[in-house]
């Protein structure tokens, strides 16, 4: 394993020190419980924003937190859910008075501690809503979760979701706008390589030099198959294909393409992928009218790539495109 670290039991602290550093004009970095909240928290009469899961992800979801964005995030150790403490920290950190929104990928760790920190706010006065995100099309009950996994839509739910808190939509619309991202999103991903984290210090699976994993979690669990290496072509053509069968995407359709990279993949090969999702949804007459493309929802080193595509209307464009600013993710400022 060669990673530029110190010890592998600090890395969670040393990486945070680093993000409040680094960033002190955006954000604050909290310990004992840890979570990264918005520098201007909390913003009076908006509904607060937080996300968060085990760290690993990056920049999902500190990077994300800022103006038009999430208000606070609560990262884990690696590949660890939060415990309830710094949620509920980070949650009360953020009320303003209008409600505080849980966006939470579907992953059993996350999903209980999201609930019970939600349970105790409530009880201290805090009005919380909680949206789940599931849009991986890959598998059911993977090892992480009951049901689908969480993946690349919570970047596009957070950023929506963020831009119509920062126009003071209420909560229960702020909440709904979650739920029609997670309803009109579907994702699936591809693995080149297996992740190491550092304090197993050996590839999380095994993986042949000549193998793929179609479908593959974020956390490295095991997805639909494993197959020989593809060309991009034919990759991109599994994955797309069966996003656009489980959401029955059809010609007229306007999408926001996502395409992720997890960790270890060039962006030159970002870009070979976005080249082939594009000819794929145009040979069906759907449109890309917005996109993105880069390193957003990683794990760790894993070379490979996700795709996730969210059906558009007018509103959600209009909020996709609305100012926003943090490390990871700013346009329109």
């Amino acid at each position: 394993m060669k990673k530029l670290i110190n010890r592998p039991e600090d890395v969670v602290r040393e990486a945070l020190a680093g993000v409040a550093l680094a960033h002190a004009d955006l954000v604050k970095v909290h310990t004992g419980p840890d979570y990264i909240v918005r520098a201007d928290a909390p913003v009076r009469g908006k509904v607060g924003i937080v996300s968060g899961g085990g760290s690993g992800h990056e920049p999902m979801h500190g990077g994300f937190v800022g103006s038009g964005m999430l208000d606070a995030a609560c990262p884990g150790e690696v590949f660890t859910s939060p415990t309830p403490d710094p949620i509920l920290a980070a949650t009360k950190a953020v009320d303003g008075g209008a409600g505080v929104l849980h966006i939470v990928k579907n992953y059993t760790g996350d999903v209980m501690n999201f609930e019970m920190a939600a349970e105790l706010a409530e009880a201290e006065g805090i009005a919380v809503d909680a949206v789940v995100i599931d849009d991986d099309v890959a598998v059911r009950d993977s090892l992480y979760t009951a049901g689908r996994r969480g993946v690349g839509a919570t970047v596009l739910a957070e950023k929506i979701c963020g831009a119509a808190a920062e126009q003071r939509r209420p909560l229960d619309e702020v909440a709904g706008l979650c739920r029609r991202v997670n309803a009109q999103a579907r994702s699936m991903g591809v693995a080149l390589t297996s992740c190491t984290t550092p304090m197993a210090g050996k590839p999380t699976f095994d993986l042949g030099t000549d193998e793929i994993e179609v479908g593959v979690g974020i956390h490295g669990e095991p997805g639909r198959e494993r197959r020989p290496l593809a060309t991009a072509h034919n990759v991109v053509e599994t994955l797309a294909s069966a996003i656009v069968e489980d959401l029955s995407f059809s010609a007229g359709d306007s999408v926001l393409a996502f395409v992720n990279g997890l960790g270890g993949t060039p962006l030159m090969e970002l870009y070979i992928v976005y080249n082939e999702l594009h000819a794929f949804l145009e040979s069906r007459g759907v449109t890309i009218t917005r996109d993105l493309v880069g390193s957003y929802m990683t794990s760790l080193d894993m070379a490979g790539c996700s795709v996730t595509l969210l059906r558009l209307d007018d509103e959600l464009t209009g909020l996709w495109d609305a100012p926003v600013r943090t490390p990871a993710l700013r346009w329109g400022v």
